[in-house]
This record gives C-alpha cells, structure tokens and sequence, in this order.
C-alpha cells in the first residue's frame, strides 16, 4: 500500500534560510526523510501568497526523497483563524479529493498549519471525512532533522484508551450516586445512570418521587456532591430549563452550600418565615433581618422534601422564585434575588394533589423538568444484600471495630429479608434501623442467629400492628400502571385461582387493589370503597370493611 501524505505548508518551521535550512528540522521536508516512512505522494496545501515557499520545499523533498512526488494543492483562506472558515474550507477539500483506499494509506500531518487547522483537521478525520490516520512529527535533539514521528489511529488502541477513561469516569461518577453500593436492581441502575448524565449536563429542576425512606434525600445530596467534583455552577433557575450549567451572573461562581428541608415540618407562618425570611420589623418580636433557607442556597442546591406538603402561599412565592430567581422576604418591599438549582422530594402523587386542588398545577410544571421514581425496597428486592453489606461496613466505621454476620445469621436474615414476608413499609429506614439493632445487642459484635430470630419476630410484630404495614405504600406516589393489578392479582392469590376468576370479579378485586395501594392507611381505603353505603349505618368500622 502507497503512502499518501497530506499537510499544510509550515509558514514559519518550514521557512529557514538558505545557508542553515539542511541543519535544522522542518517538519514538512522531514516527514520524508525518515527510512521507514516511505512517502508515496505528498499534498502540500498552501495559500497563493506563500507559493515561492511551496515551492522551495518542493525542491527539497526531491532531493531528499526523489520517489515522493509533491502535489502543490492551493487552499485559499482569507483568515486562517476563523474556525468556521477553515473547516468549511477543508471539508470541501475532502469532498473533492479522490480517495483510494484499496490502493493507498493515508496520513494527515497535523504538526503544521494553525491551531485551528490542525483541530478542524483532527475533527474532520474523526468523522471520517478524511479516511485517515494522524501524522504527528517532532524534532531531533538540537532541533536536527529527520526528528520524530509517530502515527495515532483514531480507530484503534489510543482513542480506546481515551474512551475507556471516559467510560470509568462515568462508571465512578455512578458509584458514587449510589453511596459505593453494588444495586442490582437493572431498573434502579438505568435510572441512576441517567441522573448521573442530568447531574453533569443539566442544572434544570429535578423532582424525586417514592415512598418515604426510598432514598431521595441521600440521591439529592449525592447530585450535590458530584457536581461539586466535576465544579459544576449552577445555572440560574429563571433560566431556560435544560440548558447546560454555567456561571451564573453576578460574580457567583457555584460555591453555595447543599440546603435541605423537610417541608413536612414547616406550618403556617413558620413555612413563609423559613424560606423567604423577614425584614426587622415585620412582626412582633422581628429585631432584626432574617435571611431564608432560599437565600441561604444562593449558588447551590435547595432541597425541599416532602414539597406537596407546601400550603398555597408557599407554593405560589416558591413559583416565583423559580421562574425569575426574584422574591420578596416578609415585611420587605425590595426583591432579593437568589440563583440555586431545586430538587424537590415527595412521596404522594402530584398529579393527583393537582387534581385535589391542593397543589398548583404551573408549579408542577416547573419543579418536574427533570422527574425520577425511585423503587421502593420490595420493588428492588435483589438489591437488599448489597445494602446489608454497606449498612454493616458503615456501622464498622462508627464503632472502630467490624459488625458482621455469622454465616448462619445471614443466611436467616437474608432469606427473610427478601422473601414476600417481609414488608419493609419504610423502606431502607426500616432495613437499616434493623441492621442498627441486632448491632447493638450482639455480643462482641458478631450478629448470631438468636439476634436475627429476636429482629425478625419484632418486625412481623410491628408490621402486624400497623394496619398500614399489611399494604405497601406505593398509590400515594405512583400511579398504577396497565396490567399491574392484574398481575399483582396473581401474586396475592397464586395463578391458578386468578385465571379462574370471571371478569366481574377481576376488575372489582383490581380496583380494590389499586385503592388500598393508594390509601395511607385501611381506614382510608374503607371510607373510599365505601363512601355511600357507609352512611346509611349508625356505627361502622372503616378498616373491617
């Protein structure tokens, strides 16, 4: 295969004087005086006003190299700085050139030329525009020719490598959202590998959604986190969603803090007082300025959980200062401004809070660009090993000392914690309080079967005694999908008794369902089942019912 170079004419490296230029390196010339680069054919792109130059180092590579024939290509550029001109200039190039890949090897020499050329060059082969490896040349000792040279395949081992860099960077970055633990669960991982690519690109408002104790706190202070690794700056959230992070005006460069709130704890007064805060003045007992929570996150992140929990004044301030970064804190007439990124966490079903009219629907839509549904525990039940692992190596942290199982402890406690029995209504609160426990009572920190056999007949005591624990708490926050019932169904009563149900009986037992699941408790889920009915009776117990 014949050797077909292509470069730029060195300006400056290829134009020495006439008594010094055979004793110093020039990058074109020297391409062609290597022994074991064999150049066929070079095409020596040059502009007019450079022609003698061209030329000149025509001459030379046929007295150095008389079987590489030159091709003096003509380029023209009016400023070889412009980007889009130059890349413009040399896709054309290659459009036009008649590339023969049966017969020849194509090297692009990217030593000389601009900056710009040699990046539109390197671009432009990537794409595959120029169907060619790059030619990269360096001088000798003392700046002697022939020099270096070295032939990099974008193709092939060096661009994987960078690629596999890439690729264990990501790989790291979705560890680290999920707390170092190995999750198996495959629906749980391609949601976090999708945070992970929001978390980098993205600073657009996020909302968590999942049952209480499903992680969303611990998620929202790892985005925090891995922003801060990677020195991300938040956008400002006036800012169209979606675009990528940036510095965000006024001097701020994303060094605010993580702030979370829990929105559940926040009533009447005291909600409007915590996020926006107040001016002296403004009631009695104010002496002094109080600056909010959203002034506190000022170039950080704000995490409000438990956000339908907001009443309606609340909501429709937080509205504002989503949409133009601007409020007013109470008992002042002058706005503050304040850029930060929201996530926001909630375990109940907004849409339907919209519908109920107790949540504002624009809100909604501003606080859901980006919106997550984290599985609880008895969704991801495969995952409830690696988790007991992490739980045991934290606890062996905060004692000083390793916390473990017997072998015969944790294959009890494994096969009930992943069995149907076990209900985990809280979630991992409920799997890491438990580990916590027989922590604590176990003798020289070795979890025996007698500690998990005490744990385990607590929990079923607790989960039997809490109405609630009978039903997993997944309505309240996620509606029920197309057939779920139906297979849940089949679950509860086995498959064969659920195909011989008739359809009657089917969609009334699926409606069942889906109400209990979207009940807080059986009470609840008695008095929507049986709304009018109930109150043609004197004395009724909702539960039994």
């Amino acid at each position: 295969m014949e050797k077909v170079v292509i470069g730029f004419l060195g300006t400056t490296l290829d134009r020495r004087g006439k008594g010094g230029r055979w004793e110093k390196w020039r990058p074109t010339v020297a391409v062609c005086q290597h022994e074991d680069l064999l150049v066929s054919r070079f095409h020596l792109l040059y502009n007019s006003r450079d022609l003698g130059l061209a030329e000149q180092i025509r001459d030379d590579i046929a007295a150095v190299s008389p079987e590489t024939q030159v091709v003096l290509d003509r380029l023209e550029f009016r400023n070889p700085w412009d980007f889009e001109e130059v890349f413009s200039g040399l896709l054309d190039y290659s459009h036009a050139f008649r590339f023969d890949r049966a017969k020849e090897d194509y090297l692009l020499h990217i030593t000389t030329g601009t900056h710009v050329a040699q990046i539109c060059m390197f671009l432009l082969t990537e794409a595959g525009f120029f169907p060619a490896k790059i030619l990269q040349t360096g001088p000798g000792r003392r700046n002697a020719p022939p020099g270096s040279f070295d032939i990099i395949d974008l193709d092939l081992s060096r661009y994987d490598c960078i690629a596999r860099r890439f690729a264990q960077q990501m790989k790291d970055d979705i560890s680290f959202l999920k707390s170092g633990i190995s999750t198996r669960n495959a629906d749980f991982n391609r949601l976090i590998l999708e945070v992970e690519k929001v978390t980098l690109r993205s600073c657009a408002p996020i909302l968590l959604m999942g049952p209480t104790g499903a992680g969303k706190s611990r998620l929202a202070r790892q985005i925090y986190a891995l922003r801060k690794q990677h020195e991300m700056l938040p956008t400002p959230v006036g800012r169209p969603p979606g675009q990528r992070c940036g510095s965000p005006p006024g001097g701020l460069r994303g060094s605010g803090p993580f702030v979370e709130v829990n929105c559940a704890m926040l009533r009447g007064d005291m909600a409007m007082l915590t996020l926006f805060g107040h001016r002296k003045g403004a009631f009695t007992g104010a002496t002094g300025d109080r600056a909010g929570l959203l002034q506190a996150a000022d170039g950080g992140i704000l995490f409000l959980d438990e956000i339908g929990e907001l009443g309606p004044d609340e909501q429709a301030m937080l509205l504002r200062a989503v949409e133009d970064r601007r409020y007013l804190p109470i008992g002042s007439d002058q706005e503050v401004e304040s850029t930060f990124q929201l996530i926001s966490g909630t375990n109940r079903d907004l849409r339907q809070e919209v519908a109920s009219g107790r949540f504002r629907e624009d809100l909604l839509a501003r606080i859901k660009f980006w919106s997550f549904r984290l599985p609880g525990l008895a969704e991801r039940r495969e995952d409830i090993e690696p988790n007991i692992a992490f739980e045991l190596q934290r606890r062996s942290r905060e004692v000083g000392k390793p916390v473990s199982f017997s072998a015969e402890a944790r294959k009890a406690f494994l096969g009930f914690a992943t069995s149907r029995e076990a209900l985990w209504p809280a979630n991992f609160r409920d799997l890491n309080g438990s580990i916590a426990r027989m922590a604590i009572l176990a003798d020289g920190n070795r979890i025996g079967t007698e500690d998990v056999g005490k744990e385990v007949a607590r929990l079923q005591a607790e989960w039997k005694a809490d109405p609630e624990g009978e039903f997993p708490k997944r309505g309240r926050w996620a509606p029920r999908q197309d057939g779920e019932a139906a297979h849940e169904i089949a679950d509860l009563i086995g498959e064969q008794a659920s195909t011989a149900l008739d359809l009657f009986d089917r969609v009334q037992l699926e409606e069942v369902i889906s109400t209990c699941r979207s009940s807080s408790s059986l009470a609840d889920a008695g008095r929507r089942l049986f709304s009018e009915s109930r109150k043609q009776r004197r004395q009724v117990n909702d539960s039994d019912r």
